[in-house]
């Protein structure tokens, strides 16, 4: 199984630690990831806020160098896939859009080729069972809320892989890696993004709202698949809590980094010690860092 792999800038800076889960966990699943060569910026939230044509441009020319080599793309970043998937969607329904589109970037782009988030292709092309298969330290008696945020499924015209109010993705696959997905209704909310930094009043209120639920229902950590909500959330806790009279112990998870425990790898090759909530107390204290067969009963 072979996908162009286009990593987006936040996986070479803020999100490093997604970077490395990925690839350590498709090489393992037998996932080929060939990183686009001189991939360039998808624009994310700056390109289509003040150019239309260029929001397409950016992206069309990552896929159309996928496209030359006939790959679909896998896309690890929430923002990058909805971006990427835009372009698509803008070529393959429009002829002169297609032809303007090809001119700008230099190179023909004709949009047969597929955008996939990174999460869809492991559960639904790699799959549970596989997965589940090459657990060897299960997620046992870990409580998690699965954060799709704004982008991975929204709007579900673009995103096309799971349900836009209640996808399950990830709560499927934290299952099948043997620990328990909470139910709880901020699945879907928006963190507030770039908010933090530009109205930080609003922002923090918002990163605030999606902890306090997910605590509330009864996780102990959040997972999420997009940087920047794992950017807000793992480094302004603390700031959130601080803010609302409020404690947190919530660490954040790539759903790439929990795959990666469950099928045996320490959290150092994972990206684990580099976060702000640091999340080995937890680990330990579930015992998930240990072998199965040492692990002691619990009543």
């Amino acid at each position: 199984m072979k996908y162009a792999y286009y990593p987006g800038c936040s996986l070479e800076a803020t999100a490093k630690e997604y970077n490395q889960s990925a690839k350590l966990v498709a090489r393992h699943l037998g996932v080929e990831l060939w990183e686009i060569p001189d991939w360039s910026c998808c624009g994310a939230t700056a390109a289509h806020n003040n150019n239309h044509l260029l929001s397409l441009a950016l992206p069309a020319r990552n896929l159309a160098i996928a496209e030359a080599e006939g790959l679909d793309v896998a896309v690890p970043c929430a923002a990058c896939f909805n971006r990427l998937r835009a372009a698509e969607t803008a070529v393959r329904e429009s002829e002169s859009m297609r032809a303007t589109i090809s001119e700008i970037i230099g190179r023909d782009y004709r949009a047969t080729n597929k955008t996939r988030a990174l999460l869809d292709v492991m559960v639904n092309e790699v799959g549970l069972e596989k997965i589940k298969e090459q657990v060897v330290k299960p997620l046992a008696g870990l409580k998690l809320a699965a954060y799709y945020g704004c982008l991975l499924v929204r709007p579900p015209k673009l995103t096309a892989f799971d349900d836009p109010e209640d996808p399950m993705a990830m709560d499927r696959l934290i299952d099948a890696l043997g620990g328990e997905a909470v139910s709880w209704s901020y699945k879907t909310e928006c963190c507030g993004g770039s908010l933090a930094t530009a109205r930080g009043d609003i922002g923090v209120r918002m990163i605030y709202q999606v902890l306090r639920h997910a605590r509330d229902a009864g996780a102990e950590g959040v997972v999420t698949a997009c940087p920047l909500c794992f950017l807000n959330l793992d480094m302004r806790e603390a700031q959130a809590a601080a803010a609302h009279g409020d404690q947190f112990q919530l660490p954040i998870f790539y759903f790439t980094e929990l795959m990666g425990l469950a099928l045996g790898y320490a959290p150092k090759d994972l990206g684990l010690t580099t976060h702000f909530v640091n999340p080995l107390p937890l680990l330990e204290a579930k015992e998930i860092l240990r072998h199965p067969a040492t692990r002691r009963e619990t009543a």
